[in-house]
């Protein structure tokens, strides 16, 4: 007879033949499955970047569909609420060699000036894209590659104006952009303006360039800031105004000259002016800034903090209803519309040389100049008056 431990020593021989039996007989079905799994664990790795969100697509791929004629307005409905064709993330990167001859073909419905409207529906907003500008045109190209189709696919009217400062002296942007403000609004009854830096880039579509019921902040997720808010009253980069909202806040401050400074004393403006700022959330609000040294010209501005001590006395005094500025020239080309201007100095407006008519001439591409020395920024209105819309030109 066995003993008792040789029958249990056979009864795990048996279970062991059993198992490995079983494990050749499904060996294959279950190298199925691992590899099933391992391509969807992949695929899942491809699809995501490294903070963990889905890679982006093509900012141009569903724009092709798009008539290259409009339909007769009187027979246009109303663009949808929401965009159909807005995708969500897009990717962004900055391959050498791009024109703005490329950045037109790709763009066929873009008339002059960086003028567009949807071909097939009635646009439900209008927004002017104001860029303040100077000796950054590797920037602005990437920028007009990225920002034309991102817009489009976003349903709306739009205009792009680039705002460029003649002459060398120190930098102004927020200046600038009251320029840009009020040429923008002679031409066309924009219902919101957004001012943007020429190196940012939109990485997500549904980061809608369209005003809400406070001054917005659309760049709150950059790059360089590792995809965060730096500080909560951070209002740099890409910022969004109504007319009634840049009226109601005196629009912006004009003696900022040179980096840094402008964008708190314009956040601050909007809490004083009983506004609050408004944002996307961190997923949608994403921007990738275009690598660069400081500028020449646009060196840090020593004076920034003790002028943001000063902000709640000066904001009424110093403003759109102060600004002063000389228009040289006002160029429609195929992407956008050049106003370059002069605005002056520290010590105050003083007559720059005129550009020589040659070189518009040789561009083939008629210059319109505007304005004198000591012409003031806007005629719209005073802090407290009321504001009247500006002439319409439609397109």
């Amino acid at each position: 007879m066995f003993s008792f431990q040789s029958k249990w020593r056979y009864f795990f021989m048996f279970l062991g033949i059993q198992l490995v039996v079983m494990a050749l007989l499904s060996r294959e079905g279950y190298q199925k499955r691992v590899n099933y799994f391992i391509r969807i664990f992949r695929k899942s790795e491809h699809g995501r970047n490294n903070s963990g969100l889905a890679l982006g697509g093509d900012v141009y791929a569903n724009l092709t569909h798009l008539s290259k004629t409009h339909l007769h307005r009187d027979d246009m409905p109303y663009c949808p609420l929401k965009s159909p064709l807005i995708a969500g993330p897009i990717h962004v990167s900055f391959p050498s060699g791009l024109s703005l001859a490329q950045v037109q073909r790709k763009n066929p419905l873009v008339v002059r000036g960086g003028r567009y409207r949807p071909p097939d529906c009635e646009a439900r907003h209008r927004t002017a894209i104001i860029i303040p500008h100077r000796h950054r045109e590797h920037h602005l190209k990437f920028l007009l590659y990225y920002l034309h189709p991102f817009l489009q696919r976003q349903q709306v009217t739009y205009g792009i104006y680039v705002i460029h400062q003649a002459g060398n002296y120190t930098f102004n942007r927020a200046k600038l952009m009251n320029v840009g403000f009020r040429e923008a609004m002679k031409e066309e009854d924009w219902d919101c303006l957004f001012f943007h830096d020429v190196d940012l880039i939109p990485e997500d579509d549904r980061n809608t360039y369209t005003c809400d019921a406070n001054p917005k902040h659309a760049a709150i997720a950059m790059d360089k800031f590792g995809y965060k808010l730096p500080y909560k009253m951070y209002f740099g980069g890409v910022s969004a105004l109504s007319p009634e909202h840049y009226l109601k806040m005196n629009g912006f401050p004009n003696n900022y000259w040179g980096w840094g400074g402008e964008d708190d004393d314009i956040g601050i403006r909007v809490s004083l002016a009983g506004m609050y700022i408004t944002r996307p959330s961190l997923k949608v609000g994403r921007y990738k800034m275009i690598k660069h040294k400081l500028d020449e010209g646009n060196g840090v501005n020593p004076k920034r903090f003790n002028m943001l001590a000063r902000t709640r006395q000066t904001w009424k005094l110093d403003g759109m209803n102060t600004a002063e500025y000389e228009v040289l020239s006002k160029v429609y080309l195929p992407l956008y519309t050049n106003i370059t201007v002069n605005i002056g100095t520290e010590e105050g407006l003083k007559a720059l040389p005129k550009p020589p008519p040659s070189i518009a001439k040789a561009s083939g591409i008629r210059t319109m100049t505007f304005g004198s020395v000591g012409e003031h920024s806007t005629n719209l209105a005073k802090t407290q008056g009321s504001f009247q819309k500006p002439r319409a030109v439609h397109f």
